[in-house]
């Protein structure tokens, strides 16, 4: 029998890398592939020949070894019956040999090929030889093939540097990252530790895989948009840049089929003269446009001041497009979250001294340890039952503002004695100042709950937002005397205010109101005689008249086929066959023409309706949705008429009092590029795109 030494050696010198019993299995590298086999005897392999004589017939002689491996690794014997394998790059020490047992060198390959010698990484520019990974025979560097590896549990782990680019996209998209960043060469390290295989991408590459995630995605909200069963409404969100262009964000809102608001930001439109008459109009234009969207369209709100020319291009634009919707008046509207922020920017600006004072005194305390210390025992003394907390407003949002004008107010005993006790504290407010102060508070809170309804509704609408309207209304026109100059010029900007966007937007306001079953009219009509007093009449019969324009509108349009209806193939030829067979009752077609003219009509009864309860909270496009068959004209023009919107600004932005303005970064990307990120990221909240190829959509001309 051949000794164990002796027949691993000749093994070895054959290229057949064997693991002896102990091991249970043997790898064999037969024509440069990785084979599992089953246990082998070494009385088979002598069977096969695979090993080298006895001693007795030729003597124990190692050849030179001829594996690659051992151009990475030495043997050094650390001990009698034990010797290891270094790696020449790392230094790292691999088992070889324990007494009669070799490991082999299949684990040695692993750390060569597999890229976890980071030392030979970092070398392989240099010091990099023609059996050596990403070389080819001319010594030249090239792509390293794709290898399969088996791991533990036998499973073959490939990689393929293509499928890692639309994810990389999908980053940069959804959390905003500037697309350079693909280049930096801390990322590219990062990676590259990672996966020393991954073929990194450059900023045109990422950019271009950036926009073909948006085209993928917007075919999808594009089927989506097309089976909508009613019109869409859009909202303009105007931004600048420190370029001075404009970049108008249009935000599309509809209810889908299953009666549930829905939002997508459909376009990013640059324009370079935002301030232009026809700059809006051209933004609308190009949406219309790009979403087949002519015809469907029912009203815009926008947040970006507009002359009379402008609103003669939108409606110019729009009657066109939609010859419905009453002539357009319900096309045009005002943003409540802008028209809050400048109301309450009207407010401050009238009491800015007095504000001056006391953002000073909120500062002085809160900007040392030793002060507030001591403001809060002067608290304690005087017992002041305020549980409000002072903080710095940020003036650019006006809602810190008003809420650190009502702490201080609340505090204002301990900052008068804060006043003589404290020399160093000066430029305290009067009493009269504190007075004030609550005046503007006054005026201030029913903006900050008008706001505060708009951040904390993802959707609100028209109807909602008539009952906010009406309790500023009453508030400022509630104070017609008042011995202070200061109130009284203050409330009369505010009632001149509030009478102007009232003007504007009463229609839309109101409309939506009579669609409410726990109001209807009624509300309409009591709220007006508040409202214009002895001419409340003669608007409540302009609500009422567009009410009746616009129903005869829809009834004019053909009502979709009922569900037994729609699954009847045949139902083209069964009217056909009905027609022929009733011809003769034509007398009686002319009677039924002539009682229905009598019959009140689904907008009539819906008004002469018993008011529902206003116990609870109710969602009303709910209830639209459940008394659809009974009012079917009615319920298509109520899900229209409540999809409108009052605001485009989002809930973080609401207390806003300087318009929104593009980074550095993104007002130096292509417009296309702008508009392809911040929409696919708004889609992708919604969910990726399904049944849609992941292959990377070519995209020319998007190279910088």
């Amino acid at each position: 029998m051949t000794p164990p030494e002796n027949q691993m050696a000749a093994l070895e010198e054959s290229n057949h890398l064997i693991i002896t019993p102990e091991y249970q299995m043997t790898t064999l590298e037969e024509n440069n592939q990785l084979i599992t086999i089953p246990e082998f005897q070494m009385e088979t392999l002598e069977e096969n020949n695979h090993f080298m004589p006895a001693p007795e017939t030729q003597p124990n002689k190692r050849r030179k070894r001829k594996s690659m491996v051992w151009e990475h690794f030495t043997i050094e014997t650390v001990s009698a019956e034990s010797r290891r394998a270094f790696c020449k790059q790392c230094k790292q020490s691999f088992a070889y040999s324990t007494g009669s047992k070799v490991a082999g060198t299949s684990h040695l390959k692993r750390h060569i090929a597999k890229g976890t010698c980071l030392a030979l990484l970092r070398n392989q520019g240099n010091h990099q030889t023609p059996g050596t990974p990403g070389m080819n025979g001319n010594g030249s560097v090239s792509d390293p093939p794709r290898h399969h590896y088996r791991s533990h549990s036998s499973a073959y782990i490939s990689f393929d540097s293509d499928c890692c680019r639309p994810e990389i996209a999908r980053m940069m998209i959804v959390h905003d990252y500037p697309l350079h960043m693909v280049e930096h060469s801390g990322f590219v390290t990062f990676l590259k530790s990672l996966e020393p295989r991954l073929d990194m991408v450059s900023f045109n590459i990422v950019q271009g895989d950036c926009v073909s995630s948006y085209l993928r995605e917007k075919q999808n909200v594009m089927k989506f948009i097309e089976g909508l069963p009613g019109r869409v409404c859009l909202t303009l969100d105007v931004w600048t840049s420190s370029q001075s262009l404009g970049y108008v964000f249009i935000t599309g809102h509809f209810i889908d089929g299953y009666w549930k608001p829905q939002r997508r930001i459909l376009n990013v439109v640059m324009e370079p003269n935002p301030d232009s008459d026809a700059a809006l109009s051209h933004a609308v234009a190009t949406c219309l446009s790009d979403w087949s969207l002519e015809g469907k369209l029912f009203s815009i709100t926008f947040n970006h001041p507009v002359g009379e020319p402008g609103l003669q291009n939108l409606r110019s634009l729009l009657s066109v497009k939609n010859p419905l919707v009453i002539n357009g008046q319900l096309i045009l509207g005002n943003c409540s979250a802008r028209t809050l922020s400048n109301f309450a920017k009207d407010v401050l600006w009238a009491g800015r001294e007095i504000i001056k004072k006391v953002r000073y005194s909120v500062k002085y305390v809160k900007t040392s340890e030793f002060h507030e210390q001591k403001f809060l025992e002067l608290k304690q003394q005087l017992q002041v039952p305020s549980e409000k907390d002072l903080s710095l407003d940020n003036q650019a949002q006006w809602n810190t503002t008003y809420q650190m004008l009502v702490a201080a107010s609340e505090l204002k005993e301990v900052f008068s004695c804060l006043d003589t006790s404290d020399p160093n504290y000066k430029e305290a407010p009067s009493m009269e100042d504190w007075k004030r102060v609550d005046i503007i508070c006054t005026y201030l809170k029913p903006l900050f709950d008008a706001a505060n309804f708009l951040a904390s509704r993802t959707n609100p609408n028209q109807k909602t937002f008539f009952h906010e309207v009406w309790k500023m209304h009453e508030l400022y026109h509630s104070i017609t005397s008042h011995g202070d100059p200061f109130v009284i010029s203050l409330a009369e900007i505010m009632q001149e205010k509030i009478d102007k966007y009232l003007k504007e937007c009463i229609l839309a306001l109101a409309i939506a109101v009579v669609l409410d079953p726990r109001f209807r009219m009624k509300l309409i009509e009591f709220s007006f005689v508040k409202f214009y007093g002895k001419e409340a009449s003669k608007y409540v019969k302009i609500v009422d008249d567009a009410l009746h324009e616009l129903f005869l509108e829809y009834a004019a349009l053909p009502l979709p086929l009922t569900p037994a209806h729609a699954e009847d193939g045949n139902f083209e030829n069964n009217m056909k066959a009905e027609e022929i067979s009733y011809n003769e009752l034509t007398d009686f077609d002319a009677y039924v023409e002539t009682t229905s003219q009598n019959m009140k009509s689904e907008l009539e009864q819906y008004l002469e309706e018993s008011l529902l309860p206003r116990f609870q909270e109710m969602d009303v496009l709910r209830w639209w949705e459940e008394n659809r068959l009974q009012y079917p004209v009615l319920s298509k023009m109520a899900r229209d008429i409540l999809t409108m919107q009052v605001s485009t600004a989002d809930p973080g932005s609401v207390f806003d009092t300087e318009i929104k303005e593009l980074d550095e970064y993104r007002s130096s990307l292509r417009p296309e590029t702008v508009e392809a990120l911040v929409c696919a990221k708004d889609w992708l909240q919604y969910g990726s795109a399904t049944g849609v190829s992941n292959a990377l959509v070519k995209v020319e001309g998007l190279r910088s």
